[in-house]
């Protein structure tokens, strides 16, 4: 069962015990991520994510990195386009030593000059391996084709302008605006006593109240076609078509639709392109949903000369899925395959930590296995197959990393 709180500062607490492990996930969820950034302090949420593992007032960061590894424990965090995170998962008897490390870092991080100097750096090398990266960087190509000018095209990590302009007063500037109360929601699961909780009320109050409403940056779906070249031994080929926006009623139909598509190894996209065509090794799809906003994204990488073939063989994988729909048995595989992935996640804490405040930070909606398992089932045939006529009725956006910098190549309307 989920406990939640709210403080009086908006700080939201959820709460999941589970007496039959011996460990606890704690996450730090705050609702600002690249989404929120305008063009001149892209990456400042990532930057931000870095420097707070970088020295408080009592703590050097060699020492936060000890502070976990002495008692065997991890800690990590990450940003994505709309919320950042700072998590750890330690044994129950060190879940205090855990929580110390955390709140020190969330609430005092100095960001001593030298060390913003010397993250830059890193962060830097960051950006350049994507550069290095071609099947990591054509999606972010691809945000820049499907969203045109909104803040959600813009790369997580931010370039290498936008970083060298970052200073100290513009992150505490930044963190005191999106690190508020009502962005922020503490996700604990696993085996913890009561006092626990009392004690994250007691260290999270302290957190600010927002002083102003910030609505949510606009986004629509505008494709276009981006290239890039690269010095590269396979062309990369990205595709969007729109999706459904976070919490949407019809996540699971499209969960469902994705999973026939190209997310698995029996999926269309994998058994027509690489088994019985053998254009790659590398091919699937995924779902992004975003507040107001979705994409359903297709990927495969093959060499040059098998470009256009791959394209006209995603295209018509698309279109024979937007125009038939998929079958019933498609639909009862998947059904199975993601009623197991859900339990098996049940079985991590860091899992439920990550579900419970996730969902609570978007969408602020918690179901049950049982309830869950009712939406999975209750998805028919019909459902799944007018998602895919709607979405996949549109001409995508596209994204290439290739070998050459001649490539007339576009990719044709369904």
């Amino acid at each position: 069962m989920i406990n939640k709180q709210t403080l009086d500062n908006g700080v939201r607490i959820m709460a999941e015990k589970n007496e039959t492990v011996r460990s606890v996930a704690i996450g730090i969820w705050v609702k600002t991520g690249s989404r929120n950034e305008g063009l001149h302090e892209n990456g400042i949420s990532h930057f931000i994510e870095h420097m707070l593992f970088k020295g408080t007032e009592t703590r050097s960061p060699q020492q936060i990195a000890e502070a976990f590894d002495r008692i065997g424990g991890q800690v990590n965090a990450f940003t994505a386009k709309e919320y950042t995170c700072y998590y750890a998962k330690v044994l129950d008897e060190h879940v205090r030593i855990a929580l110390d490390v955390l709140q020190d870092m969330f609430f005092n991080s100095v960001f001593e000059e030298k060390e913003i100097e010397r993250e830059k750096n890193v962060v830097l090398e960051e950006i350049r391996m994507v550069e290095d990266t071609p099947d990591d960087l054509v999606h972010d190509l691809l945000s820049e084709a499907t969203f045109g000018e909104a803040t959600l095209a813009n790369p997580i990590l931010g370039t290498e302008e936008t970083l060298d302009s970052f200073t100290k007063n513009q992150l505490h500037d930044y963190m005191d605006r999106f690190y508020t109360g009502d962005r922020v929601v503490i996700s604990v699961s696993g085996h913890y006593d009561d006092q626990l909780l009392l004690e994250l009320e007691d260290l999270f109050s302290a957190v600010k109240k927002s002083r102003e409403e910030f609505l949510v940056p606009e986004a629509r779906f505008e494709p276009i076609q981006n290239y890039r070249y690269k010095e590269t031994e396979q062309a990369h080929l990205c595709l969007a078509y729109p999706g459904l926006e976070v919490g949407s009623e019809d996540m699971f139909g499209l969960v469902l639709l994705n999973n026939t598509l190209g997310g698995s190894m029996s999926s269309r996209l994998f058994q027509t392109i690489r088994e019985d065509q053998g254009l790659c090794y590398s091919v699937f799809s995924y779902h992004s949903s975003y507040e107001h906003v979705g994409t359903v994204t297709l990927y495969a990488g093959t060499q040059l000369t098998q470009l256009e073939k791959l394209s006209e063989a995603m295209a018509q994988v698309t279109q024979n899925v937007q125009q038939q729909g998929i079958t019933k048995k498609e639909l009862e595989n998947g059904k199975e395959q993601l009623k197991g992935s859900i339990m098996l996640g049940l079985e991590s804490t860091s899992s439920r930590m990550t579900r419970n405040g996730k969902n609570e930070l978007m969408i602020e909606k918690h179901r049950s296995l049982d309830q869950l398992l009712d939406d999975i089932n209750r998805v028919s045939l019909e459902n799944v197959n007018e998602l895919a006529e709607r979405l996949f009725n549109v001409s995508p956006a596209l994204s290439i990393v290739a070998p050459s910098e001649t490539m007339p190549m576009t990719f044709y309307n369904n």
